[in-house]
């Protein structure tokens, strides 16, 4: 997946024209994600189910309170997500701030973990386009594989699309080869419409992922706004082929909710979206419930809460 000449062979047209077609159906997206929850999966189903969720985490921590040592324990927890069971694979990235990526990055090793970074002065992205630009080259510079971007919602709710495509672009070339993952923050966009239009500017420019959220909002992830942006990126890989990734964060705190973005992500886009390359949860607290989950169908016991190690 690579999705860095997007932004070079998409007409600006062509994106607009995609853009103000926008309209949805609320009431008719709104009975399709409910009537998905409804389906229930068989416990062997359940159990592959839950390990796929591990190996799609996303672990984050973005305090001003973040030490080594804070970082050493998330990557040890990242790595082994539970010492009394390896065939429980690590997860797939844990994310930092850019002066923290060096740690994370000695840290992780090579042990198949991705270290993310936060960049362009999250989560409000209020400065200056040449302060985000050093931003997203200082924390590559440090080593990150994946860099997190927020969208400017500024621009972006004064109908300014074209500086969000225009960011976004810029970011994306100084990413290279490094995967970028563009916030649209879906709390601050409000309609369903909004999210498509900034989902589709945002893939248009450059973006291997887009995600829903931040996570510093009280509003994040809903799976209406996935199914949305799903049907974004359905129809940005019919224009131009290239399948780009979803990563939801924000609320997710339990194995019965990711399981039905599972269930969302397989009947609209297919199981080539099963996989932590295109699809990934960010939510720390989540990973626990479906550590406790596994451990459950594996012995039928509930594990107690402090048994597994805090990332």
């Amino acid at each position: 997946m690579n999705n860095k000449t997007a932004a070079l062979s998409i007409k600006w047209e062509d994106i607009l024209e995609l853009v103000f077609d926008s309209r949805i159906d609320s009431v008719g997206l709104n009975e399709r994600v409910d009537s998905l929850a409804t389906r229930s999966i068989k416990k062997d189903s359940k159990l592959d189910a839950l390990n796929m969720i591990v190996s799609m985490c996303d672990l984050t921590t973005l305090e001003g309170e973040d030490t080594e040592g804070k970082i050493s324990q998330m990557v040890a927890k990242a790595i082994t997500p539970d010492p009394s069971n390896l065939d429980i694979k690590n997860v797939a990235a844990v994310c930092v701030y850019p002066s923290l990526v060096s740690i994370a990055k000695e840290k992780v090793g090579n042990s198949g973990v991705k270290v993310a970074a936060v960049s362009s002065y999250f989560p409000s992205g209020q400065v200056p386009m040449e302060s985000k630009l050093l931003d997203t080259k200082y924390a590559i510079d440090s080593g990150a594989d994946e860099i997190d971007i927020v969208i400017n919602r500024k621009a972006f709710l004064e109908g300014d699309y074209r500086k969000v495509y225009d960011e976004i672009v810029a970011l994306k070339e100084a990413c290279g080869d490094v995967h970028l993952k563009t916030i649209l923050e879906v709390g601050d966009l409000k309609t369903y419409e909004n999210i498509r239009k900034a989902s589709l500017i945002s893939l248009a420019a450059g973006s291997d992922f887009i995600k829903t959220s931040t996570g510093k909002l009280s509003v994040g992830s809903s799976r209406q706004a996935c199914y949305v942006m799903a049907k974004a990126v359905l129809d940005f890989k019919n224009l131009t082929g290239i399948s780009a990734g979803i990563k939801v964060a924000g609320g997710i705190r339990d194995s019965k909710d990711a399981i039905r973005y599972l269930v969302l992500i397989n009947e609209e886009m297919g199981d080539e979206w099963l996989t932590p390359d295109l699809f990934r949860f960010g939510a720390s607290s989540l990973l626990d419930d479906v550590l406790k989950q596994i451990k459950k169908l594996k012995t039928g016991a509930y594990q107690a809460s402090y048994y597994f190690p805090r990332g």
